[in-house]
């Protein structure tokens, strides 16, 4: 490690194969804590290649504890996270919209890290359980549309890195993974990301897949459309910008789509927009991510996939695949 990090002090960069490495080396326990906590903060003083992601990426897909769900077309919606911007469960929110819309979704996600609550925090405090038991996750697609792919379940070669970047509590190259190393390889892909140079990097590994995707980055920072201004969308096919007017919908204000401070209040406005008890602006930016992944997985036009998402969380359809999905943990 002492060399790597020397190399990585003096500007260079890691290989795929070096990057591979070095993940499974982590893996394996070779080094101590310090050592993976500097590996780690360098990649936040120095933007990623795309070799050295693609090489972390690889190691953790063959690391993980892969989930077969190829009986279902699902999607993810995933963001990285690290945006500092603290907003609620939206991307969560999200996905149970677009379950109620009637697309399987496949949820990879984790604990808060540099955010207060995270959306294995919220739906944890919902009564979700976590289980990478096969049968159960595919009994929830089936019957609730959606099931919930808790990472560190499925990653559990990295269970010594949590608690590294629970102690450093700031975003690391582990947040721009979490949405490309989902264990269910879902058809389709909506992912947020916290900058514009990771978008295009983005892009580029999804392309080199079969799956349909499309991945955001809102121009004020946001992880996600955010509806506060514009936003960059990229997929196989274009790049593109979409400002509130293409959803049919008002500028939000920061404030509008603000969290909760603990996970208690979060998971009070979760239940709240669920049962479309929300804010106008709460609902509408739930149903312009969730819009956009309905548009992903049937090529619709953005409008056409917010109005789906709108139907989904107005006539209980949303709330309904929660309830369902709250049922079988309770089973």
């Amino acid at each position: 490690m002492k060399a790597i990090l020397n190399r990585l002090i003096h500007h260079e960069t890691l290989s795929k194969a070096e990057a591979r490495q070095m993940i499974i080396n982590i893996a394996e326990g070779q080094y101590n804590n310090s050592q993976v906590a500097s590996f780690l903060t360098v990649y936040m003083m120095r933007s990623i290649r795309l070799e050295e992601l693609e090489g972390f990426r690889e190691a953790l897909l063959e690391l993980c504890i892969a989930i077969d769900l190829s009986a279902f077309e699902t999607i993810d919606l995933c963001g990285t996270g690290g945006d500092e911007k603290d907003t609620f469960n939206i991307s969560t929110l999200a996905a149970f919209v677009t379950a109620g819309a009637g697309i399987k979704v496949a949820k990879h996600g984790n604990y808060g890290v540099s955010s207060s609550c995270g959306s294995s925090n919220v739906l944890e405090a919902l009564g979700i359980k976590f289980t990478h038991e096969e049968d159960f996750l595919k009994r929830c697609v089936d019957q609730a549309g959606i099931c919930i792919l808790h990472a560190p379940l499925f990653h559990p070669a990295l269970k010594n890195v949590g608690a590294i970047r629970k102690e450093l509590a700031v975003k690391t190259f582990f947040n721009m993974l979490g949405p490309l190393v989902n264990p269910a390889f879902p058809n389709y892909q909506l992912t947020g990301v916290f900058n514009l140079e990771l978008a295009r990097l983005y892009q580029y590994l999804f392309q080199n897949t079969d799956k349909k995707f499309t991945v955001l980055y809102a121009l004020e920072g946001y992880d996600e459309i955010s509806l506060t201004g514009p936003t960059k969308a990229f997929s196989s096919s274009n790049e593109r910008v979409l400002t509130p007017q293409d959803f049919g919908v008002a500028v939000l204000k920061a404030e509008d789509i603000a969290g909760g401070h603990n996970v208690a209040s979060s998971a009070e406005i979760f239940m709240r927009v669920l049962q479309n008890k929300g804010t106008e602006a709460q609902q509408n930016v739930v149903c312009a991510n969730a819009g956009m992944a309905i548009a992903t997985a049937k090529d619709l036009s953005p409008k056409a996939g917010f109005d789906i998402a709108k139907e989904a969380l107005v006539s209980g359809a949303a709330f309904q695949s929660f309830n369902r999905l709250q049922k079988l943990c309770q089973a």
